[in-house]
């Protein structure tokens, strides 16, 4: 199965009472699994899942740690960046060149690096001092 077809169908997993607003990610690490999540919401709003955060769970649960490669698809009339939070969980586990496609239902699609949608990332190279 394709990151594409992966994350399309993960999609309509996604639980969404109250916004509606479905999206599907899907993981692929280096041993050639793809890895899947959708977004799940929550009445306390701030307690929901990305999707991109439970796709990144699955893969860790497995034992994987790497992302070689992202697709983030959401019904949307432009590709969906991600939020602020998953940019920085895409950077804790895929290099910076690691490819990231931002996809609409529709069939548009942006191509972006996890180094260009997070520049200047935290990482553990700030931490040398401590």
């Amino acid at each position: 199965m394709s990151l594409e077809k992966a994350a399309r169908a993960v999609r309509e997993n996604a639980y969404v009472p109250y916004s509606k607003f479905k999206v599907g990610a899907a993981m692929l690490a280096p041993s050639g699994k793809i890895y899947s999540g959708c977004n799940v919401e929550n009445v306390a709003y701030p307690e929901g899942t990305c999707a991109e955060a439970g796709a990144i769970a699955a893969m860790v649960a497995a034992g994987e740690t790497e992302i070689i490669e992202a697709y983030v698809i959401a019904d949307c009339e432009h590709p969906l960046p991600p939020c602020g939070g998953c940019r920085q969980k895409l950077a804790e586990f895929g290099k910076s060149h690691a490819k990231v496609t931002l996809a609409t239902t529709d069939g548009a699609t942006l191509e972006t690096t996890v180094g260009e949608l997070l520049p200047g990332a935290f990482g553990t190279g700030h931490m040398d001092r401590a």
